[in-house]
């Protein structure tokens, strides 16, 4: 699901060519999701009201990774990260 919804706003905000998704292990209890695109444009959590068909994506990356997410600004674009922890 986190790789999906990262996935899916980097189309929506402007993803024209190529989109990088890469999984990193950087410890044995954390698994990194990384989406790239080459646009910089920065995603938003916003409240999507009850009756939205859209809008609640990265408020489920946050709930998901209990708000270990970000974004890293690169001179091409940016890369989304998101940590999922490995335990329970």
């Amino acid at each position: 699901m986190v790789v999906s919804e990262l996935a899916t706003n980097a189309v929506e905000t402007g993803c024209q060519m190529r989109m990088i998704v890469a999984v990193r292990r950087p410890s044995e209890r954390v698994v990194r999701i990384l989406v790239g695109d080459g646009s910089r444009v920065m995603p938003v959590m916003i409240q999507a009201g009850p009756d939205a068909t859209s809008g609640r994506g990265l408020a489920m990356v946050h709930r998901l990774t209990r708000g270990r997410w970000g974004v890293t600004v690169l001179p091409f674009g940016k890369v989304v990260h998101a940590d999922l922890s490995t335990s329970q």
